[in-house]
């Protein structure tokens, strides 16, 4: 009976050893970074950024600290990257391009120290950039973009390209933008008052009825060709050198105090036939229809 007792006791010692052991956390997992995709971490290996050389879905976390410049994007036009999981446990990336490859969707909430963002070319939809305040260009164009969150963090932003996408409407809050590319959008409504520092402004081929420039007094390029505008005040902007703004619908459009302005471009703007000049103003380069004049004085 006690040998019967004995081995009753000590089985249930090895059944709690054994479930005390099953809790105890696996070293390895913090160690390694899942990789899932193939295509992501043949790349790594190839430029020797995951030193175990191993196409195998992982790779040691401490590769990837260590990082601070990761360039994924391809040899040929096109790579075959889809799935970036993993990038998370670069947290001390400040450059990254993953330009031309077949992302659907990217997760940097932990890759707080970028400063530098590629991802044009590739099938995004959205992007939350919120904990990425430290951004300073951004080039996510040539996707499917329908929104972009979380710019406004990014205080110190100051290039941001986002043509060739699907929004329809966009705020900025980035007081040291300097330089904005919205083209071929669906634009209906866009805010850039908080860009008090914009100097390029490229809006064209979108549908835009107005633009409020009141705020952004150092603009010296402005491209709103291909929209329907209405009406544009340009009284506020001193500084402008470059405008383009052919193929809308402006009844009036008045540059008489554009005293920078060389270059001006109004063709094909049905109902505009005269744009108003300041005295003594000349303009090297003109585009305007037949129809059209510039006079000091329109009615």
């Amino acid at each position: 009976m006690k040998k019967a007792y004995a081995i009753v006791a000590l089985s249930l010692f090895l059944l709690a050893a054994c479930s005390k052991s099953d809790e105890q956390p696996n070293p390895n997992e913090d160690a390694y970074l899942h990789i899932p995709d193939p295509h992501f971490e043949t790349v790594l290996v190839e430029q020797g950024i995951d030193t175990d050389g191993t196409v195998d879905q992982q790779m040691l976390r401490t590769d990837a600290e260590k990082l601070t410049y990761l360039d994924l994007s391809p040899s040929g036009q096109f790579g075959d990257i889809a799935d970036l999981t993993g990038i998370e446990g670069f947290v001390n990336l400040k450059f990254l391009a993953a330009s031309g490859q077949k992302l659907e969707e990217i997760d940097l909430s932990a890759n707080t120290q970028l400063d530098t963002l590629y991802l044009q070319a590739n099938y995004l939809t959205h992007i939350d950039l919120a904990n990425n305040p430290n951004l300073l260009l951004v080039n996510a164009e040539s996707n499917e973009l329908t929104s972009i969150e979380g710019l406004s963090e990014a205080t110190q932003l100051k290039k941001l390209y986002l043509s060739f996408n699907n929004v329809e409407d966009l705020q900025l809050d980035n007081p040291n933008l300097e330089l904005l590319h919205m083209g071929q959008n669906l634009l209906t409504s866009i805010d850039i008052s908080g860009a008090v520092n914009l100097k390029n402004i490229f809006l064209i081929s979108n549908a835009l009825t107005t633009v409020d420039l009141s705020q952004n007094t150092l603009v010296e390029t402005i491209l709103l060709s291909d929209n329907a505008i209405q009406t544009i005040d340009l009284s506020h902007n001193s500084n402008l050198t470059h405008l383009y703004i052919s193929s809308n619908v402006l009844t009036s459009l008045d540059v008489s105090n554009n005293h920078e302005l060389i270059d001006l471009r109004a063709d094909r703007n049905p109902t505009l036939n005269c744009i108003k000049i300041g005295s003594g103003q000349e303009i090297p380069t003109v585009s305007k229809s037949d129809y059209q004049e510039l006079n000091t004085v329109c009615e």
